[in-house]
């Protein structure tokens, strides 16, 4: 059985949108049971990014990649039957647990929080020399920031050669990752920069308005500003809403290192961390994505659950 209907809409309200969430998992339940024995409990491995926790009510809501023969990817609330699986669980952490489907009830169960260690050469050798920076190099003075902190303001210039301050985007939602424009490999800043792209389309009427994204650069030596101007044209970047940002290096690794992203010079290359940051309206971390196991949708519903987030307050006022 394949569920079509997304349960994100950004036509329908927050309660909505999860009231109908709740409503398309209890259809499948049932369908299932339908050719199923009496308590017959079938069990789905899911990946996926946690948009908010509820402890109150002992669930969570996630962007889910699809579940082949059962559900497409969508967001959507999930009910843990213990308390303890919520466990330390926060909006932006990367997760994978167990879907159970019965007769008349579904649950998340086993529960797992991802830390991203990649496989291959690149992410090794960035793991590698961070261990050794670790314990040759003395205690840096960078703090870094964990989600709820609220941000240092900092100044950096964008493709246009215009300064850019943090601070100018206060009401707005950021969201802000790394790159550098001569990265070789496709699954590292190419991917990262690509989300934001596909995400372009999806805020279309946010973006610049009320949602902004950054990519800056840890190359600035070579990413001036032209160079960051030819590299947004191959993502037709809005210039009034997503901003390539270079600077000199001091304040790049000042940047960087506060969301916990390390970088070195390697043979001509440059070997580093993934990382993919939404900040809130007041300038707070909302969540800090490490690695790039997560989807263009996933990351898109993290911050549509941000977007919302911020409504909900307004609308509670």
């Amino acid at each position: 059985m394949q569920l079509l209907s997304p349960c994100i809409s950004g036509q329908d309200s927050h309660a909505a949108r999860l009231r109908r969430c709740h409503a398309l998992l209890l259809f499948a339940a049932f369908a299932l049971s339908c050719c199923a024995q009496p308590n017959n409990i079938k069990r789905y491995p899911v990946f996926g990014i946690v948009l908010d926790v509820d402890r109150e009510h002992n669930t969570f809501t996630a962007s889910i990649r699809e579940i082949p023969s059962f559900m497409s990817a969508m967001a959507m609330p999930f009910n843990v039957r213990d308390s303890r699986q919520l466990g330390s669980l926060r909006q932006g952490e990367i997760i994978d647990f167990t879907l159970a489907v019965g007769k008349n009830a579904s649950w998340a169960e086993n529960i797992h929080q991802h830390i991203f260690v990649g496989g291959d050469r690149e992410a090794q050798e960035s793991a590698r020399l961070h261990t050794l920076e670790t314990l040759t190099s003395p205690p840096s003075a960078i703090k870094e920031l964990n989600p709820g902190d609220q941000v240092p303001d900092f100044s950096l210039i964008d493709q246009s050669n215009t300064p850019v301050r943090l601070s100018q985007f206060r009401g707005k939602v950021v969201a802000l990752t790394f790159m550098y424009t001569r990265c070789p490999l496709p699954d590292y800043c190419f991917r990262l920069n690509n989300n934001f792209a596909n995400l372009q389309h999806r805020f279309g009427l946010e973006l610049g308005k009320n949602l902004v994204f950054l990519s800056v650069t840890f190359d600035p030596v070579h990413d001036q500003p032209a160079v960051l101007a030819s590299y947004a044209k191959t993502w037709n970047a809005n210039p009034d809403g997503w901003h390539f940002l270079t600077g000199p290096l001091p304040d790049v690794e000042q940047v960087s290192h506060e969301f916990g992203l390390n970088f070195w010079q390697d043979m001509g290359l440059i070997t580093h961390t993934l990382h993919t940051v939404v900040l809130d309206r007041q300038g707070r971390v909302a969540a800090n994505l490490d690695g790039n196991q997560f989807s263009a949708k996933q990351l898109g519903d993290l911050i549509q659950a941000t977007l919302d987030g911020h409504q909900q307050l307004i609308e509670n006022e």
